[in-house]
């Protein structure tokens, strides 16, 4: 490794200029000043290299030291990521409470991960034939969760892979038991030791076999995100919305209630209250699914708005990295970031410090290329190794455009490559319809393909109603701008009967409490059987009312106040109530 020592030349905030960095290499990291500050160089001119730096460069004077390693910016992956906080180069927050106190001190580092012992149990033993993904362990997390301990990508290629480079490896020794840090747990014949550890540079993609077409929903429990708007498993979905729509919400909900093995949480220039309240919550919240607490299956990376810029536009690829590398297990991951403006915003300070010409809002002109490389790493794939292991990582990222405005460059790039659009409304947020997402603005990309997952899993008719449901939004959308216009007693009693189902599709079926047991997740079935009720019912009252029956009488029927209480009922009983129901409208 060639170490490259330069002196600084030029200070501006989080950007460094060094002079006498003839060989530096692009991307890597380098430690700044008499602290060993962290920083990444981000362009190179001739002999002078400009680095981000990751921490506070207070106290930085010309002429200090730049030692470049020629490394790039790495994140160490093994046992001990879960349950764990770190900020945006992962560091964790607790370890450094205990070494500097509340403040981190600058340049304060140590070795992430190795200061525990874990209980290995091998399942290859010598003699064996091992490649690049391969599983050669367990380590038992936690309670929930198995870490497999896999052949690092980097040391042994697959065969899959179109770099060159021996396949496998013949494993000469195996350790077991109590394995304390980087102690090597399995040894090669040609002298490559694995550890339960090891490191991979977080702006590369982590590889895999193949990606698998998206034909399983990720399923949130949350009724407008898994029957009208879904998004697929290894898919990208964002939600954006203005201040006090209900962004973190959202996702915190997601995080507790989808479907997903592990969650990543990445806050990325959040307010630090914000990010509080996580610390604070997290936790304290019980996974439904095992009556365990949820953090023992979820990874924190805080990076609030008052740190350092260039430390926040690492956070999401440091959140991205750890998610393949539990994906790569056979997990299903659910990445959350919170928000993706707060990283571009990121990206346009550090742009405009080191010159550069600006785009639309002052954005660089790459903005939508980054971004696509981003949500790029989200995928359902089969994963490195012989035992067909497949894992996804599904990216939901919130939006913070500016006064709600959708046309701005963040929003519209991210809408380039985003699957599934969730688009949260201010009028509804202050209304208290949770989640307030307008069902008039968002769309799913993924709900052709999963059509046949919903006829087999759910039922053959489940398409059919919610397009049904979709239809009467629509037409109640209509209905309403003539009814500004005439008023309501002037409608025909047909379409005063949808304006009425829209209302109960909207207060019964798209709005969701968290703070109802019974209705804080909504299980597939449940759900459906929620539009059969609403369907039938509209589907009677319209036959009803061509016989000639009052409205006034039609809605005054007991089965409407059932309708708008099904939310209150338990998922394990709904089929039965729903039945009752459905003999009641006959």
């Amino acid at each position: 490794m060639q170490i490259i020592k330069g002196i600084i030349c030029g200070i501006s905030g989080p950007t460094v200029t060094a002079r006498g960095m003839n060989g530096a290499k692009m991307h890597t990291t380098a430690f700044v000043g008499k602290d060993g500050l962290l920083g990444e160089i981000v362009k190179i001119q001739g002999e002078q290299a400009i680095l981000q730096v990751y921490e506070d460069t207070t106290g930085l004077s010309i002429g200090e030291d730049v030692v470049s390693q020629g490394k790039p910016l790495t994140t160490r992956l093994g046992p001990g990521i879960l349950s764990n906080v770190f900020d945006g180069i992962q560091r964790p927050l607790e370890s450094l409470k205990l070494k500097s106190g509340d403040f981190i001190k600058k340049g304060i580092s140590f070795d992430v991960l190795l200061d525990k012992t874990w209980e290995f149990v091998p399942i290859v033993k010598n003699g064996d034939a091992i490649g690049a993904g391969d599983v050669i362990g367990i380590v038992k997390e936690n309670k929930t969760v198995e870490h497999k301990i896999l052949v690092p990508p980097n040391l042994l290629v697959s065969p899959f892979s179109k770099a060159g480079g021996k396949f496998k490896g013949v494993v000469k020794e195996v350790r077991k038991g109590a394995i304390t840090g980087d102690e090597p747990v399995v040894v090669l014949e040609d002298s490559n030791v694995i550890s339960l550890y090891h490191e991979w540079p977080v702006r590369e993609a982590r590889p895999f076999n193949e990606r698998l077409s998206p034909d399983t929903p990720f399923l949130t429990g949350q009724r407008i995100f898994d029957t009208m708007f879904p998004v697929a498993e290894g898919g990208t979905a964002i939600v954006p919305g203005g201040f006090g729509t209900g962004k973190t919400i959202v996702e915190q909900t997601l995080a507790r209630y989808a479907k997903s093995d592990i969650i990543v949480y990445v806050g990325c220039g959040e307010r630090g209250n914000e990010m509080t309240e996580v610390l604070t919550d997290f936790p304290k919240l019980i996974d439904p699914s095992t009556g365990l607490p949820l953090s023992l299956r979820a990874v924190l990376i805080v990076n609030t708005s008052n740190m350092p810029v260039a430390a926040r536009e690492a956070s999401i690829f440091i959140g991205a990295t750890i998610a393949e590398y539990y994906r790569d297990m056979g997990y299903n991951v659910a990445l959350m970031t919170d928000s993706i403006s707060r990283w571009a915003e990121a990206l346009r300070e550090i742009s405009s410090r080191m010159e550069e010409m600006p785009g639309e809002e002052g954005y660089p002109p790459y903005i939508a290329t980054r971004l696509g490389n981003f949500y790029e790493r989200a995928g359902k794939v089969k994963c490195f190794g012989k035992d067909n292991r497949t894992g996804s990582v599904t990216i939901v990222s919130s939006v913070s455009p500016p006064g709600g405005d959708f046309s701005e460059p963040v929003t519209q790039a991210s809408l380039r490559v985003a699957g599934a659009l969730w688009a949260l409304d201010t009028d509804l947020a202050y209304r208290r319809h949770f989640p307030a997402v307008d069902w008039n603005k968002s769309f799913s990309l993924y709900y052709n393909s999963l059509k046949e997952w919903f006829r087999r899993e759910v039922a053959e008719d489940a398409i059919l109603l919610r397009d049904s449901i979709m239809k009467i939004l629509e037409r109640e959308g209509e209905l309403k701008e003539v009814v500004q216009i005439i008023g309501l007693e002037a409608l025909q009693d047909a379409d005063r009967l949808t304006m009425e189902l829209g209302r109960i599709v909207k207060e019964v079926f798209l709005r969701q409490s968290v703070f109802n047991d019974a209705d804080a997740f909504c299980t597939m079935e449940k759900q459906y059987w929620m539009m059969v009720c609403i369907i039938q019912f509209y589907n009677k009252a319209k036959n009803t009312l061509a016989k000639g029956v009052y409205l006034e009488k039609i809605l005054s029927s007991p089965v409407v106040a059932r309708l708008m209480r099904m939310q209150d009922i338990p998922s394990n009983v709904f089929k039965q109530r729903a039945g009752e129901m459905i003999r009641e409208m006959e």
